[in-house]
């Protein structure tokens, strides 16, 4: 063998089969030896790739995650009422239902919940919301 550098070259003479057996010929193969097997070298280029794939791909979703990250919100039921007679929409909440309440007791009725009232009640209610706003 014959040493040049880091790169051996490893020479195989071989005899042809020639009727005169003076002629032979000289194969010449390079060899690259880095003290690193081919497997070895498969891994590290993988794990680089690896490396470099989840370090772009934290930089593209970080900013996201923290701009697109929700809000804590209150664990509520937003329940929305419809006003035939006035064609809009209410929101049933706790003013709402502190109107509901007022008007009962200006009626001198006796509590019901809103959606277990008669039809008409519920028709008058409205009205009577209609022409008595919040006092906020």
């Amino acid at each position: 063998m014959l040493t040049l550098g880091r790169l051996y070259f490893q020479m195989r003479a071989e005899q042809d089969i020639h009727r005169d057996a003076r002629w032979s010929s000289v194969k010449v193969t390079g060899i690259l030896d880095l003290g690193i097997s081919s497997l070895e070298n498969f891994i590290m280029r993988t794990l680089r790739r690896f490396v470099c794939l989840f370090t772009l791909a934290g930089a593209i979703v970080t900013p996201t995650a923290i701009i697109a990250a929700p809000r804590p919100q209150e664990a509520s039921v937003q329940v929305r009422v419809y006003d035939r007679d006035h064609r809009d929409y209410h929101n049933w909440d706790d003013r709402e239902d502190r109107s509901y309440r007022r008007y009962l007791t200006e009626q001198h009725r006796s509590y019901r919940e809103y959606n277990r009232q008669h039809y008409r009640t519920q028709r008058h209610y409205w009205n009577w919301r209609h022409s008595h706003p919040d006092r906020d």
